[in-house]
């Protein structure tokens, strides 16, 4: 993996999920702060939403991410400055699903970007009924979600029972994959809601300790992979207290060739079509848009691979509680991660409908998470994307 590409990126302390994942010999002390919203962005946010003018969208999506529900008491992140809303994160999940339900045009579809439990729920067994619960506020509405894996689904149960549950999303899919399915057991998969746009969901831990038998080449081969940047006994405690390879901890994972190829080929066709993609996925993949620590550990060959492609739009996150947001100008792909549930406060709310038109995609962001308008550059000049 490179790194040589990169400028030390520093940014401030993120809360990340460690609540299972006791570590006591390091703090992140982050000193420089990188700005996650640029200048050319500000001027097309909020200015940007009354200016636009009224037109019927071609289609919305409502999107959440990081909701943790546990029926748990009120805690706190591992360095104990953030409080967490285990039992409160379910009504959140409810009032934004009566949101959704209640607008005058309704999302084609939902899109859940990981850890929709929290691990706390595996050590009393209760991780199926506390999955029953949250899947019961999601199927109120007959909108369809689109389940994204982070962590905390690997905390719960393994890889195969995942593939066999409910948080498989692939069914949703018949007839409009763009593309082969990369393996049997890497859960990625691309849909077409409307025609000209395509979404690919892709799986940030199919090269990961988490979800994989101890006893398989895949946990060897990530074994290897991390060992080779942390040394600490305890490997969710980041190798460096700065610096990109803070992100090689057990709480990430990254994408196998595979799974890489696979996108590769999904893409190609896209460009072939001049379709507009976005890509979503638990882990973060460009610096800028959030905390280095919470980064997939080969974050840099997706973005190669995105960069090689003219129809990437949008790449959607979680895993980041505090949210963050980068538009990679030399790319043309807005980075957006988003705000988690777990989080935030029961006075307020961490959810999104997104809008989406022929020249953007409009966020209207409810609580922590703000109005954003992300307008799509020209994909017809390739000098747009060259670095």
């Amino acid at each position: 993996m490179r790194e040589s590409g990169w400028p030390e990126v520093t940014h401030k302390k993120t809360e990340v999920d460690h609540s299972l994942l006791p570590c006591l010999k390091i703090r992140w002390i982050l000193n420089s702060i990188l700005p996650r919203t640029r200048t050319l962005f500000i001027s097309k946010t909020a200015s940007r939403m009354d200016d636009c003018p009224q037109q019927t969208p071609l289609f919305t999506f409502g999107v959440i991410a990081d909701i943790q529900y546990a029926d748990l008491d009120d805690g706190y992140n591992y360095s104990r400055t953030r409080r967490r809303y285990y039992r409160s994160s379910l009504q959140l999940l409810r009032q934004a699903q009566d949101s959704w339900s209640e607008s005058a045009v309704k999302p084609e579809f939902i899109l859940q970007l990981g850890d929709i439990i929290d691990g706390f729920n595996k050590g009393p067994g209760a991780s199926d009924r506390a999955l029953d619960t949250v899947l019961r506020e999601f199927s109120s509405s007959p909108v369809e979600v689109h389940h994204v894996w982070g962590n905390h689904e690997f905390y719960n149960f393994s890889r195969s029972a995942l593939l066999r549950s409910k948080l498989n999303s692939t069914p949703l899919t018949d007839g409009s994959l763009s593309g082969a399915r990369p393996g049997s057991d890497i859960y990625a998969y691309s849909f077409s809601p409307f025609p000209g746009f395509t979404f690919v969901v892709l799986d940030a831990y199919d090269v990961s300790l988490l979800g994989r038998d101890k006893s398989s080449g895949q946990y060897s081969e990530a074994l290897t992979l991390i060992r080779q940047y942390n040394n600490n006994e305890d490997l969710n405690c980041p190798p460096v207290a700065e610096s990109l390879l803070q992100r090689f901890t057990m709480f990430n994972g990254g994408f196998s060739k595979d799974q890489l190829d696979w996108l590769d080929s999904v893409l190609s066709a896209a460009d072939n079509k001049q379709e507009r993609v976005t890509i979503v996925s638990h882990l973060p993949v460009h610096p800028y848009s959030t905390d280095p620590v919470c980064l997939a550990w080969n974050f840099d060959e997706l973005l190669a691979i995105i960069q090689s492609h003219s129809s990437v739009v949008c790449f959607m996150a979680g895993h980041d509680h505090n949210g963050g947001y980068y538009l990679d100008k030399t790319m043309g792909v807005h980075h957006l991660t988003l705000e988690g549930v777990i989080e935030t406060p029961p006075n307020s709310n961490a959810f999104g409908t997104v809008s989406v038109y022929e020249d953007r995609m409009v966020l209207k962001g409810n609580g922590r998470i703000r109005d954003r308008v992300l307008l799509f550059l020209c994909q017809s000049d390739p000098g747009h994307r060259a670095i």
